[in-house]
């Protein structure tokens, strides 16, 4: 193809098996990541018509959603999820499929463990039935989530039909003052886009800011974009992921390594490719964001105050917003640090990395969380957790009064038991806020870690700039 391309295009038409119509491929997976939640039903079908898995040495499989997160690692009590991991057990050994299971060095949140070995490739797809699939974007590799029937027909042909995505590029330019990371960047773009501003589109991040994070913070960016509803996120990779993947277990070695450098090398939008959309920001005048309402788009500066829906223009967005602060328990002009919180937790594929637990360590080091607060810190991964033992990392946060768990997605979904009572209101570092997501009328203020931390050191919603880091 002689005319210019985004980075977007050109992994599609890598991948493309066929053109099915003017906007459907079947598409290639390279990568098929599986958890013991979103597969079931795709098994099931499959042992229904007796048919096999194609290429089951491209599939990983991971518990990641239901399993405990308690110190000593144990199968789950609730008899509902204990049949869910057992049958996924089953299915990985039937089907010839690896498995990092609850006790393996390996386990993490399926997108944490993924890239940890290597796996997440720069040019390659990747597909979950998971929607935060697009954290891989991190790596310059295409990664969606996917229907528990498009689970089944990659088990079965290693292809989805896929709908070609616009290409929408954010462009962040500037220096990200004190106390703002790559979520206050992320909850930015999001609250400029709105929850349906990237719908139908595979977004590309670009700018002085994106190429100063590193992989960590990247993948939060690429991990959260799907609640502005993008289906797709991608950073043209570059030396500082390569120098990522570099030892990692699964990518390739000797002159294999030599040989994906120069091809990634070549992974980047053509400098006359046209996007269809572009958005811009300036990352110098950013603060610390912390969200208000029941979507990720509601958000305002940690000093700012709760918005007066009868502010918004927008009808639906104005009966959006007072619903949100009705379910929230919030009263419009209320400064945001005012607000008392009663949990706080830190992990999730968004930001349980070790450079995530390493920015809040910083905050929490030599005090105390305070007494009406219950916290608590799950990595990302089992490695993600050895790694911060290393660093003693849990040890500070620990002797402030934080719970040390297991690696797991926890409380981000409350799936396992790590939940919020009714009413309850939550400092989190995960990536949505919706009603009942972290427990039924469970109320959640989304943040960054370093956030979280200095929330729960002061017991109410705190801004991170006035602490001073250890």
């Amino acid at each position: 193809m002689g005319h210019a391309r985004t980075l977007y295009d050109k992994i599609c038409d890598t991948h493309a098996v066929r053109r099915l119509d003017d906007h459907h491929i079947l598409i290639y997976a390279d990568r098929h990541i599986l958890n013991e939640y979103t597969s079931p039903q795709a098994f099931g079908a499959l042992r229904a018509v007796n048919r096999t898995v194609w290429r089951p040495e491209r599939s990983l499989a991971v518990v990641d959603h239901v399993n405990p997160t308690t110190v000593a690692r144990t199968d789950p009590t609730d008899p509902e999820a204990a049949a869910q991991v057992e049958y996924f057990r089953a299915n990985c050994r039937d089907f010839g499929i690896e498995l990092f299971d609850i006790r393996d060095p390996r386990q993490g949140v399926e997108h944490v463990a993924f890239a940890e070995q290597g796996l997440a490739l720069p040019g390659s797809v990747i597909v979950c039935g998971d929607s935060h699939t697009t954290t891989c974007g991190a790596f310059g590799a295409l990664g969606f989530g996917v229907g528990t029937s498009e689970v089944e027909h990659v088990l079965a042909t290693q292809t989805v039909v896929y709908r070609r995505l616009k290409n929408m590029r954010v462009t962040v330019e500037g220096p990200r003052p004190n106390g703002v990371g790559a979520k206050d960047v992320i909850m930015a773009v999001i609250g400029r886009l709105g929850a349906d501003g990237a719908v139908g589109h595979a977004v590309e991040f670009s700018g002085s800011t994106i190429s100063a994070l590193g992989v960590a913070g990247r993948q939060t960016i690429c991990n959260m974009i799907v609640e502005a509803g993008a289906r797709g996120a991608l950073v043209a990779p570059d030396d500082r992921v390569f120098e990522w993947l570099k030892d990692k277990p699964r990518a390739p070695k000797g002159a294999s390594w030599f040989a994906a450098i120069d091809a990634w090398r070549k992974l980047h939008s053509d400098p006359a490719a046209r996007f269809d959309s572009e958005v811009s920001l300036d990352a110098s005048t950013l603060a610390p964001l912390v969200t208000w309402g029941t979507s990720p788009e509601q958000s305002v500066a940690i000093d700012g105050r709760v918005p007066n829906p009868s502010a918004e223009p927008d009808e639906i967005r104005r009966r959006a917003a007072k619903r949100a602060l009705d379910y929230m328990g919030l009263v419009p002009g209320t400064a945001m640090e005012q607000i008392r919180i009663d949990r706080a937790f830190i992990g999730s594929c968004t930001n349980g990395r070790l450079d995530d637990l390493r920015e809040a360590a910083r905050v929490v080091g030599g005090r105390k969380v305070a007494a009406h607060v219950k916290a608590m810190v799950v990595p990302g991964s089992s490695q993600v957790r050895r790694q911060a033992e290393a660093e003693g990392l849990d040890r500070i946060f620990m002797a402030a009064g934080f719970d040390w768990r297991q690696s797991g997605c926890s409380m981000c979904l409350a799936m396992n038991g790590d939940m919020i009572g009714p009413g309850e209101r939550c400092a989190s570092s995960t990536n949505r806020n919706f009603e009942g997501r972290q427990g039924r009328d469970g109320r959640t203020h989304l943040m960054s870690p370093a956030m979280v931390a200095a929330a729960a050191i002061a017991g109410h919603l705190a801004d991170v700039r006035k602490i001073a880091r250890k």
